[in-house]
């Protein structure tokens, strides 16, 4: 039922691979996806209309269709338009727009949970909008919001899982191609879940810690 230590050594290097293409495609989904987030979060508050009723449609796109249903449309649909792209560029944007769609409301509430006596104070010394959003807002409201986006990094993190349906070779595709050959898929996608744990729980643990340590910071 378990895999040998024999079978692991043998399946490893191919895990592995898959583990680094999921880690890649995060890490490029999340630097992308949380300054898109941010402009979308601005977008929202802006005064102008047009760019708040876009920004809002992007955003409960991005919400209110789940990952799968992006990656679909991205990697399948949008070839029909005459723009093909690779599994690789397909997923970081499916992932990366779903990223930026939730982590603006994490960045919209923390901007807005800042002082409004701050807000007022930064008017009677007459910065500007943007020295405002630079020096008051931003340096506080992410500093709020730090916790809940590093919790959200480890849910991109384990929805990469989800980019086997589009062929990208990541860990969980490693993980079905060696149980296609080997004909023993539970414990190759055992071995997969617990490679996942292995970055998932020390994550966690550190969102735990930041959250703490940022509580301790907000009671002084």
């Amino acid at each position: 039922m378990f895999p040998s230590y024999a079978e692991i050594s043998t399946w490893l290097p191919d895990l592995l691979a898959g583990l680094s293409i999921s880690i890649q495609v995060t890490v490029l989904s999340l630097l992308i996806g949380i300054p898109f987030g941010l402009v979308l979060a601005l977008g929202v508050l802006a005064r102008n209309r047009v760019v708040k009723i876009l920004s809002l449609f992007l955003v409960e796109i991005g919400r209110g269709a789940p990952a799968l249903v992006l990656l679909q449309f991205i990697y399948f649909g949008l070839p029909t338009t005459g723009l093909t792209l690779a599994s690789y560029p397909a997923a970081v944007i499916a992932l990366a727009w779903n990223a930026g769609a939730y982590t603006s409301e994490i960045i919209r509430a923390s901007l807005q949970s800042v002082a409004h006596g701050q807000r007022e104070a930064a008017v009677a010394l007459g910065l500007s909008r943007l020295d405002e959003l630079r020096y008051i807002l931003l340096p506080q409201g992410l500093r709020v919001a730090l916790p809940a986006l590093l919790g959200f990094s480890i849910l991109i993190f384990q929805g990469t899982s989800l980019c086997f349906t589009i062929a990208l070779p990541e860990l969980v595709s490693r993980a079905y191609e060696i149980g296609s050959t080997t004909f023993r898929y539970f414990p190759a996608l055992l071995s997969a879940g617990m490679l996942y744990a292995s970055i998932s729980v020390p994550a966690a643990l550190l969102v735990n810690y930041v959250e703490k340590r940022a509580s301790l910071y907000a009671h002084r």
